[in-house]
């Protein structure tokens, strides 16, 4: 059951966890974003987490080592992003993780309208959702439309998928965007390595007690050609994998 009320959270440490991977374009325009981001009555822990980029990202995210806000994971070999998320849950301190990419799809000035649920304590598990424009597609390449058409129709079959056999209802259970209370991990292991541990998060989460609720956030989103990292074969078979073990798996 779901530990209700959920105690408010005031002047609280919010640990946002970045896996950086061949981000050589965007990293240094997000990571100053980053650093600098304040949101009134919360305190930011920054945990940066490279995974041994071949593009140049490397030494770009170095140089944030020493910022007073700062904690710099350096992996010795890229094993997916999930992997590098779960790297950063192991040193976040704070009252609430956020989740946050490096490379400019989403929009900073949402963490505000994503933590005033937690800290209020009316929610302990926040998602950001991408449709906040109304409308079905939340990715169109300008010049990738066939994949992008691929990508919002696999999106809406998956999601029924997950509402479904979860008895949910969401519109966007896989955005990046995912905020939670850092209690609500206790008791919790993970394992899952690249994007399949968007699945085994929510899932473990929801089956908690967990129940998420969607904040519309801007979103702008890349093509493959701009950097987009899924693997349009490869990823799609470990999300359906993740769902039938994790759902069937005790927590």
């Amino acid at each position: 059951m779901r530990p209700l009320p959920f105690p408010p959270i005031r002047h609280g440490v919010l640990s946002v966890v970045v896996p950086i991977y061949n981000e050589a374009a965007t990293v240094r325009t997000a990571l100053d974003a980053i650093v600098a981001k304040t949101v009134e009555g919360w305190t930011l822990e920054i945990i940066l987490v490279e995974s041994n980029s071949s593009d140049g990202t490397r030494a770009i995210v170095e140089t944030y080592a020493t910022h007073p806000r700062v904690k710099l994971l350096l992996e010795d070999k890229a094993r997916g992003k999930g992997h590098a998320v779960r790297a950063g849950f192991a040193e976040a301190t704070g009252d609430v993780i956020l989740i946050q990419d490096a490379d400019l799809e989403y929009d900073l000035n949402d963490y505000e309208i994503l933590l005033a649920p937690l800290a209020a304590g009316r929610q302990s598990f926040v998602l950001g959702s991408r449709h906040s424009a109304g409308g079905w597609a939340i990715r169109q390449f300008s010049d990738q439309p066939v994949q992008a058409l691929v990508l919002n129709l696999a999106h809406w079959g998956f999601t029924l998928m997950i509402n479904v056999t979860l008895g949910i209802w969401l519109h966007d259970p896989f955005t990046m965007y995912k905020v939670f209370r850092r209690d609500a991990l206790a008791g919790l292991t993970f394992e899952c390595n690249r994007f399949d541990f968007d699945w085994e998060l929510l899932i473990k989460l929801v089956r908690r007690g967990h129940r998420p609720i969607e904040i519309p956030v801007s979103y702008k989103s890349r093509s493959f050609k701009e950097g987009k990292k899924i693997s349009m074969l490869r990823d799609p078979l470990t999300w359906v994998w993740a769902l039938i073990k994790f759902r069937a798996q005790r927590v």
